[in-house]
């Protein structure tokens, strides 16, 4: 049986101090991996049906084979995952702020998601998602445009990890990521908050399509049904 709780990695960042810890949940009897940033729970490998649900309704919602694809936030990279799981994705790129988490997969310290960083479809970017977008730096040639873009950062449009990330949530913070996105390409966005009316109106203002999807799913932890908001803007 695996130790109760074991510290795997951890660093000092711009952020704060983030670790990623493994620990034997009693009640399950598996291992669960978790992300902390000072002494906020970030994620954990108990909870990934929304982050995959994420790669799922938005590739939904795109045709074509070959499909380039950037995801802003790798985390413990369930959404990266299910997208290359695609068998029509030609191309993955996956911002993330802090380089200490893409080491933890290029390290293989998480076997849910091993393997992800090696897949040659696979470029993972060092950066702050939201200044890539604003200085093109996401793209890796001039023009080049993805079919989608799926973000998973901040906890949702209102809660944000800082505060400079709230342009992005704004019309002309979304009308800058249309530009990386082809003429029918998807934006799609994870969010811990229920349904935001305010937020999707803002959407409706940039993409033709709008649909907010609440993900449900079983929480080992309290017995109960817990659920996420994914956003598709077509």
């Amino acid at each position: 049986m695996s130790a109760r709780l074991e510290e795997l990695a951890w660093a000092d960042t711009p952020l704060g101090v983030i670790t990623l810890r493994r620990r034997l949940e009693p009640s399950l009897k598996v291992d669960v991996y978790e992300v902390k940033l000072d002494d906020e729970f970030l994620m954990s490998s108990l909870f990934t049906v929304a982050e995959i649900a994420l790669a799922h309704l938005g590739l939904a919602a795109v045709r074509g084979p070959d499909l380039d694809v950037a995801v802003g936030g790798l985390g413990l990279g369930y959404t990266a995952r299910a997208v290359l799981e695609a068998d029509d994705v030609g191309s993955l790129t996956v911002v993330e702020a802090l380089g200490e988490v893409i080491r933890w997969h290029e390290q293989g310290l998480l076997p849910d998601t091993a393997g992800l960083a090696a897949d040659p479809r696979t470029r993972l970017v060092n950066g702050d998602f939201f200044e890539l977008l604003a200085t093109d730096g996401l793209r890796r040639a001039p023009h080049e445009q993805f079919h989608a873009i799926l973000v998973d950062i901040d906890h949702s449009p209102r809660h944000h990890l800082h505060p400079r990330h709230a342009a992005f949530y704004t019309p002309s913070g979304l009308r800058r990521l249309t530009e990386h996105l082809h003429d029918d390409g998807v934006f799609a966005l994870w969010s811990d908050d229920p349904p935001d009316a305010e937020f999707t109106a803002v959407l409706s203002k940039v993409f033709d399509e709008t649909q907010a999807h609440v993900v449900r799913f079983p929480n080992p932890l309290t017995g109960g049904v817990s659920a996420n908001t994914v956003y598709v803007s077509r």
